[in-house]
């Protein structure tokens, strides 16, 4: 541990003996300072040590540290009550010798790397006020305690395990308010299930416990500039992105020698000269309008639905793709969430604002490809792009006709791009995995053990190319890097949100299921989706 703790950025320490100035005396400063590792000085370990100076206290593995830590304070005390000898001359002072203050020396075995760790570690509950709450607040009449275990990501927490005397949610309430007129806003207190129990609660429903966190530990923190800077610059990233799209789904009329050098994978020579694809920039617009007016719908959902409820959401995070225009955007919550029934709100929201808008251009650019008054605002694209959704080439076979799907090329108009690549996008960021919208919602509708095992299920699919077909690679790399941690628990992680938003979920998931699946050969070519050429 000492060996880590040597090579640490934050404290660079080698098996050489190093020296530091001395603290200045304080009246503010902790009592206590030895030879080991003063903590009351200002030794930037990290952030948080700045946080808590004013209860630090030294230490050291030789168990020496505190009384020779006292016997220091009080010679100093005493040195300050003396008066101070008149300073020598400079004359007579011995040549070499430094007049800086003398300096405190230690050495790697001297720390107590345990609670030096502890030290850079998330804050912990204090145990005086854990006493306080279990005198206070726990009794027969709302929940009697039987054990306590470590609560939080890295035990920094109390859970409290044992009996409930009443209804969950109004022995909740009244513990929430029982804990503020306690410590004020001081703690966040949590109702979970209770971890490895044997049987549900005899009043119906699961067992439940009640953990205990800092507001700071379990609080989001809030955005900060470069958050803001990254932001900005990933939404310029996108509308590039989406301009690209639009002016990739004029391949039919682009110059040779560019869709050559993109599409060919043995193409040699110079690239050719972008230029060229300058005149093609003003009639890619509408695609790209079309694109981002849909994501940013679906993220206007999300802030709709969680106004009234006083959730604070993070700016959203856009993600480039060229092939869809965009992957959507990671929105972060700003504040815990009251309970499930919320967390499946607005998880939900923004999924159905953007798959009612992308659905509405993708219907009306249909009939609009199927009327030839319009004809000079269609667009050639290869059918079998066509192939590359069941649920969505079935119903561009039913509104074009056999004729017009069964070729190499279809006509249509700009909104079924835009609302394709809409709908394509909406139904990956619906997938039950990690921290995307169908993940929370799995999550508030059944649990964050439901979502594990539909996790499982999902990263299975995408490996396979069952979902997504060649996008399930990049959105499965998407995943498992910015999105694969679940939610944190709600305040209240047990009361059940109704079986009307189970069901809502789970057709959700059946329909986005049937928009990832692509179109197997055999039947595009027995429904006429595209020209087929071999199985």
């Amino acid at each position: 541990m000492a060996a880590a703790l040597a090579s640490s950025p934050l404290v660079h320490l080698s098996t050489s003996r190093l020296r530091l100035p001395r603290p200045r005396a304080s009246s503010s400063s902790a009592p206590g300072c030895s030879i080991g590792v003063c903590l009351g000085w200002r030794l930037k370990v990290g952030w948080r040590a700045l946080r808590r100076c004013d209860r630090l206290r030294c230490f050291s593995t030789d168990g020496d540290g505190v009384e020779e830590g006292e016997k220091r304070g009080e010679e100093e005390a005493s040195a300050t009550a003396a008066p101070a000898p008149d300073p020598a001359p400079a004359e007579t002072q011995n040549p070499g010798v430094s007049s800086e203050p003398p300096l405190l020396s230690f050495s790697v075995d001297n720390i107590d790397t345990v609670k030096l760790l502890e030290l850079l570690g998330p804050e912990k509950v204090d145990p005086v006020d854990v006493m306080a709450i279990k005198e206070k607040l726990f009794g027969y009449t709302t929940f009697w305690l039987t054990k306590e275990e470590p609560f939080g990501d890295l035990g920094e927490g109390v859970l409290f395990i044992g009996n409930l005397r009443g209804k969950r949610e109004e022995i909740f309430a009244k513990l929430q308010r029982q804990l503020r007129e306690l410590a004020g806003e001081k703690y966040n207190l949590f109702m979970v299930e209770e971890p490895n129990s044997e049987g549900d609660d005899p009043r119906g429903g699961p067992r439940v416990s009640f953990g205990l966190l800092r507001k700071e530990v379990s609080e989001p923190g809030p955005t900060t500039l470069w958050q803001y800077v990254i932001s900005l610059s990933l939404f310029l990233l996108t509308m590039f992105s989406c301009v690209e799209l639009g002016i990739a789904s004029k391949i039919s009329s682009l110059p040779p020698e560019i869709v050559s050098y993109f599409t060919d994978p043995n193409s040699t020579g110079p690239p050719p000269d972008m230029q060229l694809l300058l005149p093609f920039v003003e009639s890619a617009l509408p695609v790209a309008y079309g694109v981002l007016a849909i994501q940013l719908f679906h993220e206007i959902g999300h802030f709709l639905a969680a106004f009234p409820k006083n959730v604070k959401l993070g700016i959203p995070f856009f993600i480039p793709n060229f092939t869809l225009g965009t992957f959507g955007a990671i929105t972060q919550f700003k504040s815990i969430l009251p309970d499930r029934k919320t967390m499946f709100d607005i998880s939900m929201a923004g999924p159905v604002a953007g798959a009612a808008l992308s659905f509405s251009m993708f219907f009306v650019g249909l009939l609009l490809s199927s009327n030839p008054v319009g004809a000079s605002d269609l667009v050639e694209v290869p059918s079998q792009l066509f192939q590359g959704s069941l649920l969505l080439g079935l119903i561009s076979r039913a509104t074009l006709g056999y004729r017009a799907m069964h070729a190499a090329t279809v006509s249509i108009h700009p909104l079924v791009i835009a609302g394709w690549c809409g709908l394509t996008t909406t139904a990956f960021n619906m997938l039950p995995v990690g921290c995307l919208d169908g993940g929370r919602a799995l999550q508030g509708a059944f649990g964050k053990d439901a979502l594990f095992g539909f996790g499982l299920t999902t990263y299975s699919l995408l490996g396979l190319g069952v979902l997504g077909g060649p996008l399930s690679l990049p959105w499965g790399l998407y995943v498992l890097i910015c999105q694969r941690t679940p939610e944190k628990p709600c305040l209240n992680d047990v009361s059940d949100i109704g079986g009307w938003r189970r069901t809502a979920l789970i057709a959700s998931v059946f329909l986005v299921v049937l928009t990832l699946i692509p179109l197997w050969d055999e039947l595009a070519e027995e429904l006429g989706v595209g020209l087929v050429t071999s199985f």
